[in-house]
């Protein structure tokens, strides 16, 4: 492996592992000994990466720092392809924009000879659910803002009332959009169907506990999505 494949490689590897990792686990994940991992961390902390650590301890990487792009492998462009069409036909317009923008930018950084593959027709992702983007727009600015929503729900076109709920994830399942949230109401959490969501309003009213927290209680009890019908959870 070239050297420049091998420092971008370990670079990719100390960005994965959030909290400090030791020097002999990149040298196992890397195939290398770990006296090439000790020389390879000291080329990067002179081309300006921001690691800490040190032999004996183990090694984080800090954000900011990036190396001058490299080329993609045929795989991993298919892989971007792929999510990029999913994203663009599965979420909502603020997202398909986005994508096709991270998209031109990767373009403009591949080499000539790979860039046609970005535009190979190899596997199709169908599209969703018509009416549900604006929907999962507003629902995606109060996860991110951590603001709560009211919500009008319905079954089959019959009013059930509005409720304040405060949105903590959105799952895509299937053909179905879901979203997990804490109920002021029955102060406990449900899962419903955006197909059982009438109208929605994001307030300016912020969560008054942490989103990360609630997801990991929410997970604790193991709720199940609603069911096709629209039955709450």
């Amino acid at each position: 492996m070239a050297r420049s494949h091998r420092l971008f490689d370990l670079m990719q590897v100390l960005r994965r592992h959030r909290a400090t990792v030791s020097g002999q686990t990149l040298a196992d994940e890397l195939g290398v000994s770990l006296r090439t991992i000790r020389r390879d961390v000291a080329t990067l902390q002179d081309m300006g990466a921001d690691i800490d650590g040190e032999a004996g301890v183990g090694y984080i990487l800090q954000p900011g720092f990036l190396l001058p792009p490299l080329s993609f492998t045929d795989e991993e462009i298919q892989a971007l392809v792929i999510g990029a069409q999913w994203v663009s036909r599965q979420t909502d317009d603020s997202l398909a924009f986005a994508v096709k923008n991270a998209l031109a930018k990767i373009n403009a950084v591949l080499p000539a000879d790979m860039r046609s593959a970005l535009n190979e027709d190899m596997i199709y992702v169908g599209h969703p659910l018509k009416g549900t983007g604006p929907l999962v727009s507003e629902i995606r600015r109060s996860l991110r803002e951590q603001r709560k929503l009211r919500v009008t729900l319905s079954l089959k076109h019959v009013n059930l009332g509005r409720e304040i709920i405060w949105p903590i994830m959105l799952g895509f399942i299937d053909s179905k959009r879901f979203i997990a949230a804490w109920c002021e109401l029955d102060e406990k959490f449900r899962v419903i169907g955006l197909e059982d969501i009438a109208s929605a309003e994001v307030l300016v009213e912020r969560y008054t506990r942490s989103r990360r927290q609630l997801v990991k209680e929410w997970r604790a009890q193991e709720i199940r999505p609603c069911n096709s019908h629209g039955d709450i959870c």
